[in-house]
């Protein structure tokens, strides 16, 4: 995690910086608003804006939703998660599944509206349901750099393991943000 952290996503910054060095209105927006409007990007810059604004955003929701000890989350975001998709179980189980069938690299994500429902998604590449104005309540990297390393080809494996590390505290929080309205990436 330590290359993945310090090589990969701060590659997608660095080459959303260098693309948006020249254009100081989009270099100015929050991330998730640039990602919300990438038909505004100039054409010039659009897939590389598309590729590095999404990898920064997914990264930036990746890292602090781990860290913390697994289980299962409690509360709203647990009644959520049985209202919206049928059970903890069942939403360890559909997520895995989505995540180990992404054909080549992306995400499986969670999302949450204001009202709180929640739906589960993929999305291929460094694509990120923020840029269809959705909030990301919470997902995993199923690119082969996030798992490689320590799982090769295995990437069941890495999905199982890690729910492990889900910090459910910080996805809770995240969850009170998506109903108040102020979650961002």
């Amino acid at each position: 995690m330590e290359i993945h952290h310090g090589r990969h996503h701060q590659a997608y910054v660095t080459a959303l910086n260098n693309a948006l060095k020249d254009h100081g209105q989009l270099a100015a927006l929050p991330l998730q608003d640039l990602l919300a409007k990438l038909d505004q990007v100039p054409e010039s810059i659009r897939t590389t804006v598309r590729n590095n604004a999404g990898g920064h955003a997914n990264h930036s929701m990746f890292w602090p939703v781990m860290g913390g000890r697994g289980g299962a989350p409690t509360g709203d975001l647990a009644q959520a998660i049985t209202r919206d998709l049928g059970g903890f179980d069942k939403m360890k189980a559909d997520f895995n599944a989505a995540g180990a069938g992404r054909f080549g690299s992306g995400w499986v994500f969670v999302t949450a509206t204001r009202d709180g429902k929640l739906a589960l998604t993929t999305r291929p590449n460094q694509d990120t349901p923020l840029m269809d104005g959705q909030r990301v309540l919470f997902g995993n990297d199923v690119w082969e750099h996030a798992y490689y390393l320590k799982y090769q080809n295995r990437r069941p494996d890495y999905l199982a393991a890690w729910w492990n590390v889900v910090n459910w505290d910080r996805v809770a929080e995240r969850y009170a943000a998506a109903k108040a309205g102020t979650l961002g990436v």
